[in-house]
């Protein structure tokens, strides 16, 4: 899961795109870092369990704390972004962002 992420952040597959940038880094201790929407990820946590691979993590902007969580199917990260302070729900989706290689 480490490397560079384009986050689907569209209410609806029929809007026009609208698109975030995350950068995860997972450590050997299962600490995660980054970026996720221009804000630096706190307290980041990877985990595996069922077959599955997740990562949890928060990132905070001027109206509050945001918790993330999302776990890799495939080659897509399947998530979503709890917002307590602003009463929403996103789930969102990631794909890998094209290096050019």
């Amino acid at each position: 899961m480490t490397g560079e992420w384009t986050v689907d952040l569209r209410l609806s597959l029929d809007d026009p795109g609208y698109s975030q940038p995350m950068t995860l880094d997972i450590a050997e201790d299962n600490s995660v870092a980054g970026t996720f929407y221009g804000a630096q990820i706190e307290d980041g946590r990877f985990g595996a369990a069922q077959g599955r691979e997740c990562v949890a993590f928060r990132t905070s902007d001027g109206s509050g704390v945001y918790q993330h969580s999302a776990c890799l199917l495939g080659a897509v990260l399947v998530g979503q972004s709890w917002s307590e302070g602003r009463g929403f729900v996103l789930p969102w989706t990631a794909t890998k962002t094209a290096t050019g290689e």
